[in-house]
């Protein structure tokens, strides 16, 4: 046995991965993908075999693999210190990373940055902020939160409180959060006064929901919530995990509709796909209402381990610096416009962005992961929600290189499902 063969083994006995289905992946005749080395778009597996990076490595990757500004930022850090406790301490790559993310919104009333290390405790974050807040500041009654259907913001217990999809919350779905679930902005208005006095906070993934399998929010709606929120005076949290660092197209996706949240919450992307790091941005507001004495009992006592990692720090803002030095954005319109050329005439296609999907309407709901399969033969990798398959790759991606990703997955589309046998 080679030493690939034998790590492979080693694998299916000991490894569970997240989200795979493990009796398919156990059995004997199942051969995981080792993935070895990266360069740009591309990945190369334990075989030799050159894939493109569709999904941006599950939507992380901002500038390509192995990207030489941020590998020499994190070796450099490397030769100063790797990590060290941002609990009652601090250093330069987290202030100087706090105070870029902030300018990012130039204006505006976000200017507090509290990092933690992934999505879920970014958003976390952001509720537990938002609870506390009215509690101590004069609104206790207020303790509930609203959240769409459909919605997805995390798997730690809190985030997924907050999700509409019943199969990402486990065994149980009573647990977490007080959450009330509504499908449209207009439910909101539909709410008796009682119920609306206890919101303390609204969240959503704006323009786009992710797990839902790329659900569209309608034109208007975001800037819609925002006004409902000021109305009301109820906090706005955005989940901008996946949609934050240029996938829809510009900085985040609350910039389309001039909105600007009380809680922006990112993660993914702030790397350039690196690094564990994520951050929930807020506003003084919500600042200066944790502020007291010790005896008080204001203080925020939430945090992680690796909360504001200096590597992590370090990769962040040279991932920053990559997007300004090369003019990622500005190379966005191109890249968006061909990408919804070529999959227009694909079954229930949608795109946000750099995000594009298409979906299958079938009962088999295994053929989406068919079809994700056979795209490797074709030099494709990407990941299906049910029988939605998606494309997202990383912001450097070429031309050429979509057009090579979408002719893959028409390629493989054709082999599992004939264009006789599709239904609309």
């Amino acid at each position: 046995m080679s030493p690939l063969q034998d790590l492979t083994t080693l694998d299916q006995q000991h490894l569970w991965h997240p989200f795979t289905p493990m009796q398919q992946w156990c059995a004997p005749d199942h051969t995981p993908l080792l993935l070895v080395e990266g360069h740009g778009c591309t990945l190369r597996d334990q075989f030799g075999n050159d894939y493109l990076d569709g999904n941006a490595s599950i939507w992380t990757n901002a500038h390509g693999h192995a990207h030489p500004v941020i590998n020499a930022a994190i070796i450099d850090q490397l030769g100063k210190v790797a990590h060290t406790s941002f609990l009652g301490f601090t250093h330069e790559p987290a202030i100087r990373l706090a105070k870029e993310l902030v300018d990012l919104l130039p204006g505006s009333k976000i200017t507090r940055a509290f990092f933690t290390d992934n999505g879920s405790t970014a958003i976390e974050s952001a509720a537990r902020m938002a609870l506390q807040y009215w509690k101590q500041n004069g609104w206790p009654g207020r303790d509930t939160l609203i959240a769409f259907d459909r919605a997805y913001h995390g798997d730690t217990l809190g985030a997924a409180s907050l999700g509409g999809i019943p199969l990402f919350k486990g065994s149980g779905n009573d647990f977490g959060y007080r959450v009330i679930t509504v499908p449209s902005l207009e439910a909101l208005d539909a709410m008796s006064a009682e119920e609306r006095h206890r919101i303390a906070a609204v969240v959503i993934e704006p323009l786009i929901q992710g797990a839902a399998g790329m659900r569209l929010w309608p034109q208007g709606m975001l800037k819609a919530l925002d006004s409902w929120c000021e109305e009301q005076d109820v906090f706005l949290i955005l989940d901008e995990v996946m949609t934050g660092f240029g996938r829809t197209g510009t900085m985040f996706a609350c910039e389309h509709e001039s909105v600007v949240p009380d809680f922006l919450c990112l993660a993914k992307g702030l790397t350039g796909g690196y690094l564990p790091l994520a951050v929930t941005l807020t506003t003084e507001r919500v600042f200066e209402g944790f502020l007291g004495e010790p005896h008080e009992g204001r203080t925020f006592f939430y945090g992680h381990s690796y909360a504001g990692s200096q590597l992590g720090c370090a990769a962040a803002l040279a991932s920053l610096r990559v997007f300004r030095d090369e003019h990622v954005l500005e190379q966005l319109p191109a890249k968006m416009a061909l990408l919804g050329a070529l999959m227009a005439d694909l079954p229930g296609y949608r795109q946000c962005g750099m995000i594009a999907a298409m979906t299958i309407d079938s009962p088999d709901l295994s053929l989406g992961a068919k079809i994700c399969l056979v795209a490797r033969k074709h030099g494709l990798l990407t990941r299906p929600i049910g029988n939605t398959i998606v494309l997202m790759p990383p912001l450097c991606v070429t031309l050429a290189e979509i057009e090579h990703m979408v002719a893959a997955l028409k390629a493989a589309l054709d082999e599992i499902t004939p264009p006789a046998c599709r239904t609309a």
